[in-house]
């Protein structure tokens, strides 16, 4: 069996993580999950993604939620025009799919899921509130989360705590 260390300690916390949620792992955010995206200088294109998919409301309920919080380096990676063509009204319905393959329900903490991973033989399966699969992997520390279309995000940051829920933040966006 492999050890417990942490999935993400401070020394494999992005530079790209920012503000309020570029905290050292483990530490509890001020609010809930979308009052700590929104006090991040570094998560404004999830902030107004969230805004524009109608899921504020939604992320502000009793939860728990586990979000898998894409920076906007994660955003500026998807091909040109991406980002503008979700935010449009008329792919509203895709930019909630989008935005819910980030989210898991419960309290998925880096502790939980280094025990799912160790217990997944080196895999774990998390569902999506979207319905979609996330398959996480750990290396040496670092946790990667491989989506439906095969991208991997690593993830930046682990633990942040809002009060109805856990975020990390991820550094590419993960696609259903």
């Amino acid at each position: 069996m492999a050890d417990t260390a942490p999935v993400v300690d401070d020394a494999t916390t992005s530079a790209d993580a920012t503000g309020a949620m570029d905290a050292t792992a483990g530490a509890s955010a001020s609010g809930d999950i979308v009052d700590a995206a929104i006090a991040s200088p570094d998560h404004t294109t999830l902030v107004a993604a969230v805004q524009a998919a109608g899921l504020v409301d939604t992320l502000k309920g009793a939860g728990p939620f586990t979000v898998f919080a894409p920076s906007n380096a994660a955003f500026e990676k998807l091909p040109a025009g991406t980002v503008d063509g979700l935010l449009a009204p008329a792919a509203k319905s895709d930019l909630t799919s989008v935005l819910t393959y980030h989210v898991v329900s419960g309290n998925v903490d880096a502790a939980t899921l280094t025990q799912q991973i160790e217990a997944g033989g080196g895999n774990a399966t998390l569902t999506t509130v979207q319905g979609g699969t996330l398959t996480a992997r750990a290396d040496g520390g670092t946790v990667t989360l491989t989506d439906a279309k095969g991208g991997v995000s690593t993830v930046t940051a682990a633990d942040l705590r809002g009060s109805n829920g856990v975020i990390h933040v991820v550094d590419s966006v993960l696609m259903p």
